[in-house]
Formats: C-alpha cells, structure tokens, sequence
C-alpha cells in the first residue's frame, strides 16, 4: 500500500479545533439570546467564530499539498478569533459590564480547567480525549449563565486560549516547513531518491549477472584462457553454440555446450 508523502487531517483530535468548537457553538448561542438575529454584530460574531473553526480544518487538510496554504488559513482562523476578541470585548464597554482581568478568580477559574479536569482523573487523561458535548458540560456553568457578561467574558478566556494554541501551531508549521521544504520541494527530493534507489538496485542486479557469467565460463582445455560463447555459422551444425577460445585463431581450442 502506497504511503503519503505528507501526513495531513487529524485536526478534530487538536486542543486547538476542539477550543473553536466550543467558541463557535458558545458564540452562536450567546448571540441567539443577547443580541438582535438581524443585526450586523451577530452575523459578525457568528462567521467570525465559525471562520475561527472551520479554517482551522481546511489548513489541516491543506498541509497534505501545500505549506503555504496551510499556513495562510491557520492564520485566517487565528485573525478570525482575534476579530471575535473585539467583539466580545466590544459588547462589555459598551453595556458597561465588567470585564475579567486576566488574573482574577473568575477568569483562572474558566482557563483553568483543562488542567483541573486532568488533575482529577486517575488515568491522566485530558479535555482532547471527550466528545464535544463532554467538553461543553465543562464549560456551561460559563456559557450557560443567564449573565450576559459571564457569557461574553468566558468566551474571552477561551478565545485567548484557542489564540496561544494557533500561535504554536503556526510557528511549528512554520518551523517544519524551513526544515523540510514545501510539497514541491519534497516531492521533487522524493522522486530523485527513487531515482538513485533503482539505479543501485540495477548496479547491482548488472554486477551479479556479471559473476554469474565469470562463475559459468569455462577455461580454454589447451591453453587456459577464457572461453568466448560462438555460434557456429556454416554447415550442419549452424545455429549451435559452443565455447571456443579467446586467443583464437592462435588457439582453437573448443568446449561443446
């Protein structure tokens, strides 16, 4: 079975995609019950959220081809997340609700829990080996508040989060793709490999038939030096190979097949 020259998909297994997932879902409910349906701001936040998610998959995907696209929609996801930041931050100043700072209890108390959860189990498992409901259970007591401004804060903590691990997934793309080059480059790499692969593979098939050859070639009975296979041209025997010495004419000697 042919393998891939390039590993791609495996995202929904990502912290990063699974963090979106619960921004988009958290962010079409929060506007479905705080904001107009009809409005600008929540188409925005919506497909901004959505964007966030979404091009985070087709960047996964991408990498099978192209680093640059890969790259290129990492980052749309991640200026998508940014430009749903502001709203959220938007939507607190201008109700005059507060916002979380980042080090009090309520925000460390939602950025925290990736890491309480995977305290509190035995086997050291983490918020990545849930299903999408099981992790937004973790998250309602937050997303679920009749609160607008613990809504809109929670999203805040969790947008920084699924932010800080876009970061290190560009830079580790990034790194990769100065390393080993783009699909082109691999490709071409790939195909002269090949290339070299079977020129040694006939080398070595050229020098064995070679030994074969010298293992079977008899010596001259007269004289001792190699043999050379002829073909009887005249007579009754034409057509007929046999073995006739190397110093011929000075030597005639003959070795019947």
């Amino acid at each position: 079975m042919a393998t891939k020259l390039r590993h791609s998909g495996g995202y929904r297994a990502t912290a990063s995609f699974q963090t979106s997932t619960i921004i988009y879902d958290g962010t079409y409910w929060f506007c479905e019950r705080f904001l107009d349906p009809r409005s600008r701001m929540t188409d925005q936040m919506v497909q901004a959220a959505r964007s966030g998610r979404q091009n985070n998959a087709e960047g996964s995907r991408a990498a099978a081809t192209s680093s640059q696209t890969e790259l290129r929609l990492l980052n749309v996801a991640r200026a998508s997340l940014e430009e749903l930041l502001l709203d959220c931050e938007d939507f607190l100043r201008q109700r005059r609700l507060p916002q979380w700072a980042p080090d009090s209890p309520e925000a460390r108390a939602v950025r925290n829990v990736p890491q309480n959860y995977k305290k509190d189990r035995a086997d050291q498992s983490d918020l990545t080996d849930l299903t999408d409901r099981e992790r937004w259970a973790l998250y309602a007591p937050w997303l679920e508040s009749d609160d607008p401004a613990v809504r809109a804060n929670a999203l805040i903590c969790l947008i920084h989060q699924a932010n800080f691990l876009l970061d290190q997934q560009i830079a580790a793309a990034e790194a990769r793709f100065v390393e080993e080059g783009g699909y082109t480059e691999q490709l071409a790499t790939a195909r002269l490999a090949e290339r070299q692969r079977k020129r040694k593979r006939n080398d070595q098939t050229d020098q064995s038939d070679q030994s074969d050859q010298s293992d079977v070639t008899p010596q001259c009975p007269r004289c001792g030096s190699a043999m050379v296979l002829r073909t009887v041209k005249t007579g009754q025997n034409a057509g007929k190979q046999f073995w006739g010495c190397s110093a011929y004419p000075g030597c005639r000697g003959v070795v019947n097949l």
